[in-house]
């Protein structure tokens, strides 16, 4: 399949940014008393009405433009149209969901695409109440918008002092005991840890040099899809899992559990668990 001017990586970068805009604007009107909180099984895993109407402000703009093309999401599962083009859209309306109930700021809605052959393309994760747009292009290097000014990123100064780990833990109480039992040797040589709540916005702030490393079991694929991306072109060693596609069903809960997704300079390559 042959790549048209609407396929490019600039043209597929500027929907991402666009769907990811349009997703965060939903974010930007947080009104507590309009959030109607519901639970999705686990005791910490929280669904709003922000997910929802941020997902559907999402998937309007990618469906508009590219109305053949894949859709997976956190909350709306996949769309699979008639003749599909084969690019596909992995979106997490609103990571950090948690925090956004707490009116923590590290939240944002996350957009990233592959090309037919599962390469990841192009990435966008906007967090509103930060005042921030982190994206990406394969290629084309990582950028941070705020204020107006655009910053490429280069990922953590390498070798610094006091070095910091970002991770996150399950809301399962078995497996969040079992990965503090373990905390002690994943923390060794690092200064101190930081738990954010938002696994896309965590590997951001690798990219930017925020954090040296991030590491974390158990995640989705629209949890770290844009931001991976954005890590990598910011020059950081990235590991992905490899998890069972969306297509195809995706993960089991151990698959997933079993899975590690990190970033960091390539010093720090070592750190994690295989």
């Amino acid at each position: 399949m042959s790549a048209g001017p609407a396929d490019s990586t600039a043209a597929l970068l500027e929907l991402a940014k666009t769907a990811a805009a349009a997703g965060a604007a939903v974010l930007a009107t947080r009104n507590a008393a309009a959030l109607d909180v519901s639970n999705k099984g686990d005791s910490g895993d929280w669904v709003t009405a922000f997910d929802l109407a941020a997902e559907s402000a999402v998937r309007d703009v990618l469906t508009a433009a590219r109305p053949r093309d894949i859709i997976t999401g956190e909350e709306g599962g996949t769309v699979l149209p008639d003749a599909p083009s084969g690019y596909r859209w992995s979106i997490d309306p609103l990571d950090g969901t948690t925090n956004f109930i707490r009116n923590i700021v590290y939240y944002g809605t996350s957009v990233a695409v592959a090309d037919p052959d599962g390469v990841w393309l192009a990435g966008v994760v906007n967090a509103p109440a930060l005042g921030r747009t982190y994206y990406a292009s394969r290629g084309h290097g990582a950028w941070l918008e705020e204020k107006g000014r655009l910053t490429p990123l280069f990922g953590p100064v390498p070798g610094r002092t006091g070095q910091l780990l970002a991770t996150g833990f399950s809301y399962d109480p078995d497996v969040r005991a079992e990965q503090a039992s373990g905390l002690g040797g994943l923390m060794e040589g690092f200064a101190d840890m930081r738990r954010l709540g938002s696994a896309a916005l965590d590997l951001c702030l690798v990219a930017d040099g925020t954090h040296d490393a991030y590491g974390e079991r158990g995640l989705n694929e629209h949890d770290f899809a844009a931001g991976a991306l954005i890590a990598e072109e910011a020059g950081c060693w990235v590991r992905r899992p490899r998890l069972t596609s969306p297509l195809a069903g995706g993960p089991s809960d151990d698959e997933r559990l079993a899975s590690w997704t990190c970033a960091g300079s390539l010093e720090l390559s070592g750190k994690f668990p295989l």
